[in-house]
């Protein structure tokens, strides 16, 4: 799942980012409000973590503005106020939860989990194509029921394939899916990482469509 991080702390937007890429994740990580409301302009990104204190504005402001908009995407408030006013005004913003700093990595793992179970982001809980099975659930990923074990840009590509099976993916959103935002990505990247695929999952998996992107086979 693509994530963005808004948190103007660079040590603990770091620790976040690394722990949440670790699960599986691909994590955006903005440090202001106007990099992240540039950033939310664009789909792509299934949750956000938003910090309140931001160095040019308010996070819930941006919450707000999301929601005025009709953007419903599941967001967790991360801030250090801990006083049940500054809760309730998150809630109230449209928060789907609200995480107090210090906070341990292992909880907001746990919380990015529930709070995506409880809107729906994957609702059949895995994504098959032949005997190929990605299990949102647990990470795992199986051929004929052998476990197979994948990294982290392996399954972000996988994951935006088999969202759609059968459907053209052009090689620019199997980018996004991989990359955190803002980085440069080389000209190679997605044959490589295509190509490990097809040796871990099988050759017949993922067809390349010329001048198009690739297709996962259903």
């Amino acid at each position: 799942m693509r994530i963005l991080l808004v948190e103007d702390d660079p040590a603990l937007g770091r620790a976040v980012r690394e722990h949440l890429t670790l699960a599986g994740h691909a994590v955006d990580l903005v440090g202001s409000r106007a990099d992240a409301e540039a950033a939310l302009r664009a789909p792509g990104h299934c949750l956000v973590l938003l910090d309140v204190g931001l160095p040019d504005g308010n996070g819930l402001d941006v919450l707000r503005a999301l929601r005025d908009r009709g953007d419903w995407r599941p967001v967790i408030v991360l801030t250090a106020r801990d006083q049940i006013s500054d809760r309730i005004e998150g809630l109230k913003a449209g928060a789907d939860d609200y995480l107090v700093k210090p906070f341990d990595l292992g909880e907001l793992l746990a919380r990015v989990q529930a709070v995506t179970r409880r809107a729906g982001t994957h609702p059949d809980r895995a994504f098959r194509a032949g005997e190929v099975v990605l299990d949102l659930e647990d990470r795992r990923a199986s051929v004929a029921g052998e476990e197979v074990t994948l990294t982290a840009r392996e399954w972000a590509i996988l994951e935006r394939l088999l969202q759609r099976p059968g459907a053209a993916v052009s090689r620019e959103q199997i980018e996004e899916a991989i990359y955190r935002y803002g980085a440069e990505v080389e000209s190679n990247a997605v044959e490589v990482y295509i190509s490990r695929i097809r040796r871990k999952l099988g050759p017949g998996l993922i067809d390349t469509l010329r001048g198009v992107g690739y297709r996962a086979r259903a």
